[in-house]
């Protein structure tokens, strides 16, 4: 694994200033996830999160409840390196707006994706693992990540009801 210091249990960032990851990387990254309580880590190619650009590398187990949420003022584009993943757009009520079926290029599924408005969005998570390399503008600012109030805040019996009425209706 390359050398990195721990911002917390979900995030990395290099020790160097050049960052170069290998499949060796990756593994260690899932590996780290499952025993992360949120079932998720990223590790940054960035150094800090007041750089004006942020590239990540996000590992998510198929447990991972990632919360609908939305980016004020950011851009933010994903290409996925293993698994499968449905990213479903919402509109402001909650309602489906549209659903993205993505995966490796291998799987014939879009591998790419760029949010270039303030969507809600959420990822179901289709395989035992997705590892995605995101990118995003920074600096980081937990204020401009907005959650809507008819999402569950956190893993538990809400999120999993949330997210089966969310499968059932894309189903």
């Amino acid at each position: 694994m390359i050398l990195t210091k721990k911002e917390s249990d979900e995030v990395l960032y290099p020790v160097n200033e050049i960052v170069s990851v290998c499949s060796t990387d990756l593994k260690e990254l899932k590996r780290l996830a499952l025993l992360n309580s949120r079932h998720r880590i990223r590790l940054c190619s960035h150094q800090n999160p007041m750089e004006k650009i942020q590239e990540m590398f996000i590992v998510h187990t198929s447990d991972c409840y990632v919360r609908p949420h939305k980016h004020i003022g950011k851009i933010e584009s994903m290409s996925i390196l293993e698994g499968e993943v449905d990213v479903v757009l919402f509109h402001e009520d909650g309602s489906i707006r549209e659903v993205i079926n993505m995966g490796t290029i291998e799987s014939g599924k879009k591998f790419y994706n760029r949010i270039s408005e303030p969507v809600y969005h959420t990822l179901l998570i289709r395989s035992d693992f997705l590892v995605f390399h995101e990118i995003t503008e920074g600096p980081f600012n937990r204020e401009d990540t907005i959650f809507p109030d008819w999402a569950p805040e956190i893993d538990g019996r809400e999120s999993i009801d949330f997210i089966n009425h969310v499968d059932g209706i894309i189903s």
